[in-house]
């Protein structure tokens, strides 16, 4: 190649990569450097570009046309999301590259792609020459794990003073002397005693009882059995130096997260003199945690006041905190948020009709907005209503009364629950709220024939309802009914687009994001709601029965056509909006907080900012999809 295409090409490349972050903060030496190195590969969708089996990356990648998926792999969760896509400007894997390890996540072009692409050895001397570059990269990473520990921390206080919880210190799992052999030990004389105990490793110790060492049953496969390792050579010979291990005054969380960071199963814990006390499998803590689940519902189930319910509903709030730390995705959380609620809220209602004659009515409570559509997060007020049936049309005012007045010590109870009473009262006690299947059928008839601004608006909450507690097949029946009325009613379902679009995506055009004048942006205004807005759209115009969010955009979008790689890159930005959500509602707030949904990007590490950002383009996508779609 000549001189004057080389140049062409570096002057190409350097004003692309002017263009993104970090790379337009660049010193000139440092850009020029990468620009001489960088060469540019074509990847066709579909392939991966690497993967956690690849081993220890080779290069780094930057994005300079098409779309790259990162999708963890392996058990060890270390970031929140379980699928991010990359456009131009961003680049993989830092993480992986910058500690020398194997990825945690395999990157595939999910479209015909080309990556700029530097050495590993090239990368490193960039982060030493480019302090803007090197604090780029370590920023990075420390802030994944600074979010990690700091989310690690929230403690889990359960009722019981003995139980034991994820912040229970690690001295306090051993339940048992531990086993060792010292270094001159016969292997197989160790591998017998492994076999005889039933011990999934085996620890080697020093003659002060120092661990010098340790041996697993994942080891033997690759080291004992088909290496042929004598097994009369001692275990020295064969075991992991320097195993890895913890003070007993560690927690178990820093136990996980250890386990995470190092991919290791088992874990030795030492006392102040760093001699061995026992040790914590990967099983221990899992037990640990289900432990913690099933005492929870428990709790729940035996509640026998609203006493033993509010502890309860306040150990859900903290049980969501500890399963982010453990990289729960935002749709699993938040349906295991809704789950426990609702299994709270049924225990609420079972012991409030103990003190109200209901024999012989036939309802059902419903679940309005977040709940009604399983995406409660940790901040929220209520939104409830009633459905019954009356044989007799004399009786429906006098069964109307009885079920207001149960319904008002429902949404006290619930209230005491740390659930605020919902300000535009849409609560089971408001009598209008309180309805026989037929009146709820003609109520949704009328805003359905009429959609005027008011009958938007209860539609974008009504129209989200599935049953908690009764009769469950009113719910099915009014929901075929509004189904069958919405899908045949065009005019009403292009006013819910035009609705749905009131709200645009905070992006702008010169900086990443429109905030508002405390530099705040509301993710529950400006973020999930353009995606629930939508979804409900669609699975009404397609008959979709599912209140979920995420159900309705799979099942819905299939229906019409969407390709399987947009429908989850939409998604990934629903779910990762929802769980910046959660990671900012904190227990010492009180539910329905105003700041709960209120988010400073410029408090965001750079991953985050970057997937926030393509959360709010796949939110602008779908839109875009909904203006066409109605002609608007």
């Amino acid at each position: 190649m000549s001189n004057d295409a080389a140049t062409l090409l570096v002057g190409a490349s350097t004003d692309f990569l002017r263009n993104f972050s970090p790379f337009n903060r660049m010193e000139a030496e440092a850009l020029g450097f990468l620009a001489e190195r960088a060469v540019l590969a074509f990847h066709a969708r579909g392939s991966e570009i690497l993967t956690p089996e690849s081993g220890v990356p080779t290069h780094f990648h930057i994005v300079q046309r098409g779309k790259i998926q990162a999708r963890q792999a392996g058990q060890a969760t270390v970031t929140e999301y379980t699928s991010l896509t990359l456009g131009p400007g961003e680049c993989f894997p830092i993480g992986a590259i910058s500690a020398r390890r194997p990825s945690t996540n395999a990157y595939v072009a999910v479209e015909d792609s080309f990556c700029f692409q530097i050495s590993a050895d090239d990368f490193l001397h960039l982060m030493q020459i480019s302090p803007v570059f090197h604090l780029f990269c370590t920023q990075y990473i420390a802030s994944l794990l600074s979010q990690s520990r700091q989310q690690l921390q929230s403690s889990f206080a359960q009722r019981a003073a003995e139980q034991q919880t994820m912040t229970t210190a690690l001295g306090k799992l051993i339940k048992q002397d531990p086993v060792f052999v010292t270094p001159d030990t016969p292997t197989r004389s160790a591998l017998e005693r492994m076999s005889e105990l039933h011990l999934g490793c085996m620890v080697v110790v020093d003659a002060e009882r120092h661990p010098v060492g340790i041996l697993t049953q994942s080891d033997l496969l690759p080291r004992v059995i088909l290496a042929g390792f004598d097994l009369a050579r001692p275990i020295g010979e064969l075991m992991t130096a320097n195993p890895h291990q913890l003070p007993a005054s560690a927690s178990a969380y820093d136990a996980v997260l250890e386990m995470a960071t190092h991919g290791v199963r088992h874990l030795l814990v030492v006392d102040s003199e760093s001699v061995l006390l026992g040790v914590v499998s990967e099983r221990d803590l899992f037990s640990l945690q289900r432990i913690s689940l099933r005492q929870i519902r428990a709790g729940i189930d035996n509640a026998a006041d609203i006493a033993a319910l509010q502890r309860a509903s306040k150990d859900i709030r903290q049980l969501a905190l500890n399963l982010i730390a453990q990289g729960i995705g935002a749709e699993q959380l938040t349906q295991f948020i809704s789950a426990l609620n609702d299994a709270l809220t049924r225990r609420i209602i079972t012991l409030a009709r103990e003190h109200h004659d209901l024999v012989g009515i036939d309802f059902a409570w419903f679940a309005f907005g977040s709940e009604g559509r399983h995406e409660q997060t940790l901040s929220t007020d209520q939104d409830n209503g009633i459905i019954f049936r009356c044989a007799d049309a004399k009786q429906v005012k006098e069964t109307r009364t009885r079920l207001v007045e149960f319904a008002r010590t429902v949404n006290e109870d619930l209230a005491a629950c740390g659930f605020p009473l919902c300000k535009g009262n849409i609560m089971a006690s408001n009598p209008e709220l309180c309805l026989t299947l037929d009146e709820w059928k003609s109520r949704f008839g009328d805003w359905i024939r009429e959609p005027d601004p008011q009958a938007l608006l209860n539609a974008s909450i009504f129209f989200d309802f599935r049953v908690l507690y009764g009769n469950e097949r009113f719910g099915d029946q009014l929901r075929s009914a509004l189904n069958k009325g919405a899908k045949g009613n065009s005019a009403f379902l292009r006013m819910m687009a035009a609705n749905a679009l009131k709200v645009m995506p905070p992006l702008g055009r010169i900086r990443d994001f429109v905030v508002e004048e405390d530099g705040t942006i509301d993710l529950k205004k400006s973020g999930a709601r353009l995606f629930v807005d939508v979804a409900r759209i669609l699975a009404l115009r397609t008959g979709v029965e599912s209140s979920s969010t995420v159900q309705r955009l799979r099942q819905g979008s299939n229906k019409i056509g969407m390709s399987p790689e947009e429908v989850s890159a939409i998604i990934d930005g629903f779910n990762f909006i929802q769980l910046l959500r959660l990671r900012s509602q904190h227990l010492e707030t009180e539910h329905d907080s105003a700041d709960d949904n209120r988010i400073d990007p410029e408090s965001l590490n750079e991953l985050d900012r970057r997937i926030l950002k393509e959360a709010f383009r796949q939110a602008r996508k779908l839109q875009l999809r909904l203006k066409l779609d109605y002609q608007l």
